[in-house]
């Protein structure tokens, strides 16, 4: 399975910006997708999750600004970032956690990461 993102880019406080994790390669239908974010000096963070039945989940420092989904047709997952603080500012990764079809592994992929930076 192979991770792209795409969608960070600069935007000014207050501004919006989509972030889009495609996975390309072998199908697979159960998986647990999180996005997370590292700013410089500071530790990775998770930020939000969505799972294959649809539940999803967000950190404080994002509950209410931000939603996570998935195009279930396509295995390719979303994060809608609104209201964005500078303090939002940061490498923006996701990662699969993802069921083998014969349900023997979890393997893990993350993406390369995407660079947000929220400033005016």
């Amino acid at each position: 399975v192979q991770v792209m993102e795409s969608g960070g880019g600069l935007v000014q406080p207050g501004g919006s910006l989509r972030l889009s994790c495609a996975t390309s390669g072998i199908p697979f239908q159960t998986y647990v997708m999180k996005w997370f974010r590292q700013a410089p000096g500071k530790e990775r963070e998770e930020v939000a999750t969505i799972t294959s039945n649809g539940n999803t989940g967000y950190e404080e420092p994002v509950k209410g600004r931000f939603t996570i989904s998935r195009d279930r047709t396509k295995n390719v997952a979303y994060l809608q970032m609104n209201s964005l603080k500078p303090e939002d500012t940061a490498v923006y990764y996701c990662k699969w956690t993802i069921l083998s079809e014969d349900k023997t592994t979890v393997n893990e992929y993350w993406g390369q990461g995407t660079q947000v930076t929220v400033s005016s």
